[in-house]
């Protein structure tokens, strides 16, 4: 396994990256059925907040990981 092969397999399956990608299926929905307000872009903002502290914790914990060895 390579190093980037490594890198990639931390973050398709960590919990927290799945559930923000997941999550990313509701906003979309209100998206495109809901009123476009101040509303959806919080939501949006939301949406993306999740993603960047899911993925800090990912580089955060394989960082702990590499320091451990």
């Amino acid at each position: 396994m390579t190093v980037w092969e490594a890198h990639v397999r931390r973050f398709l399956f960590n919990t927290s990256i799945l559930s923000a990608l997941f999550g990313v299926f509701g906003v979309v929905q209100s998206t495109r059925r809901g009123p476009r307000d101040w509303r959806l872009i919080l939501m949006w903002i939301s949406w993306g907040l999740t993603v960047a502290i899911a993925v800090g914790t990912v580089v955060k914990d394989s960082q702990a990981n590499e320091l451990e060895e």
